[in-house]
């Protein structure tokens, strides 16, 4: 079924993660639909693989998502840390996020390592401090992911926000 198919494709996207850390975002989709199409003992598609690769600036943003941002951006600073590639990043900001701007903008690329990896944090933290002045009491991480966000964010004593999109 779709669920369960897409729980395997997610294991696979973070498996591809933890061995290829330094790997676009991009080809980790690729390369996650490519393993997949390889377990279910189906034709492995390049071109498709391709596709899925480059969708992201195609996802839709949630309703709520744009008007937030906007909203929360006239008196906030706002900074994603994000488990993209910035090509990626800049095609969502071009696509569902236009209207939408950030302060920064921390990618999994530019870090080196995907989330849950604890780098990501440190990353996000060092980089807060250097560049805006900003405390990490003085941060507040919002997110949907547990495993990705909320789970790492609470090893660094990172408050955060759960935003249940289930």
């Amino acid at each position: 079924n779709r669920k369960a198919l897409l729980q395997q494709f997610e294991r696979y996207e973070r498996e591809v993660q933890q061995e290829h850390p330094e790997m676009l975002y991009a080809n980790v989709l690729a390369t996650a639909y490519t393993r997949l199409a390889q377990k279910l003992g189906t034709d492995e598609d390049a071109q498709a693989a391709e596709v899925l690769g480059k969708s992201v600036g195609k996802w839709p943003a949630f309703p709520d998502t744009v008007a937030a941002t906007q909203g929360l951006g006239k008196h906030y600073k706002l900074i994603p840390l994000s488990n993209v590639d910035r090509e990626s990043f800049q095609r969502t900001l071009d696509g569902p996020l236009a209207g939408c701007n950030f302060d920064a903008i921390y990618t999994a690329q530019d870090i080196g390592s995907y989330k849950p990896d604890i780098r990501n944090f440190h990353y996000l933290l060092e980089h807060v401090k250097e560049d805006f002045e900003v405390e990490k009491a003085q941060l507040l991480h919002v997110a949907q992911s547990l495993y990705h966000d909320h789970v790492p964010a609470k090893k660094v004593e990172l408050t955060s926000v759960w935003v249940d999109r289930k």
